[in-house]
């Protein structure tokens, strides 16, 4: 058996394979936090990452966006000195995922669509780039306007456990620009079906019209096929007042959420450091959120 992630020393949770990751995860019972920031965007302290300042904050993963796989730039790390992975492993001694977007050509497309680079797109190529990388999780899903449907989202877990062994995190946060619901039932299924660990859904309290019954249906039929959840704080709302926050946070605990995710909308591509600190007290009180933020990632 594994450690729980959130009492788990760094030299624990580096050397869990994806299976020991997920399972790790779930026996912390609803009290992960996953940190969303924008890799390569100049960051809050110039001189650090986003992602040091978030683990620093209470987070326990760190999800890595707008970041070009094929040719990764993360603001804070020096250019030239390893992977990217390996080095922010050393430095926050956490997992560290990275957002692929399964962008579909033909989405019927509510505002006008964003063009991403190659490299944040869910291919074979950035699938076997990670692998070789070693990140340790994925997430499929869309940032606004760059058109990912749900349907883009399957096809690309179904490719993606063909070239990836570690994590995947799939489903959507928001719309991302395309007309079609947001937490689809049926969607969530065939994500389930196409080999996701963990379906991600947007936080009750976040996107119009998804509530805590439509949550727990969510968590009900994934949890029955021994998957995880997460619920995202990824509509600006991460840079709302700390109240806010802990609303949000004890509602999607209540509805059994695995994982709760917090954006990367503050004001250098990372939550309000305070936010994240806020959403940690909420749902795993003051002495795991010490634990965690003391606990030197040379252990």
């Amino acid at each position: 058996m594994v450690k729980r992630l959130i009492s788990a020393n760094s030299s624990d949770i580096l050397a869990m394979t994806s299976k020991e990751l997920k399972q790790s995860i779930k026996a912390s019972e609803g009290r992960v936090i996953l940190s969303e920031n924008v890799a390569p965007r100049e960051s809050y302290i110039g001189d650090i990452t986003n992602a040091e300042m978030a683990r620093a904050f209470g987070a326990d993963m760190i999800l890595l966006n707008g970041l070009n796989v094929l040719t990764p730039c993360v603001f804070g790390l020096p250019e030239g000195e390893g992977s990217v992975v390996d080095r922010l492993h050393e430095l926050v001694g956490r997992p560290i995922g990275v957002n692929l977007e399964p962008v579909d050509l033909s989405a019927d497309m509510a505002e006008d669509k964003l063009i991403i680079d190659e490299g944040r797109q869910a291919t074979i190529d950035t699938f076997k780039q990670v692998e070789s990388e070693g990140y340790d999780f994925i997430c499929l899903t869309g940032n606004p306007g760059t058109g990912v449907t749900n349907t883009q989202i399957t096809e690309a877990i179904e490719k993606a456990k063909q070239y990836y062994s570690g994590l995947i995190i799939a489903g959507k946060m928001h719309g991302a620009g395309v007309n079609e619901p947001v937490a689809d039932l049926e969607a969530i299924k065939s994500f389930v079906q196409a080999g996701a660990d963990v379906i991600l859904v947007p936080a009750v309290g976040t996107v119009p019209g998804f509530d805590e019954e439509q949550l727990k249906e969510v968590v009900k039929l994934v949890h029955a096929h021994d998957g995880l959840v997460l619920s995202a704080i990824g509509t600006s709302q991460e840079s709302s007042d700390a109240d806010t926050i802990k609303q949000i946070a004890i509602t999607n605990k209540i509805c059994g959420v695995d994982i709760q995710h917090i954006g990367d909308a503050g004001y250098a591509g990372v939550a309000p450091v305070e936010n994240i600190f806020a959403l940690s007290k909420a749902i795993r009180g003051m002495r795991h959120t010490v634990s965690m933020i003391a606990r030197s990632i040379n252990r």
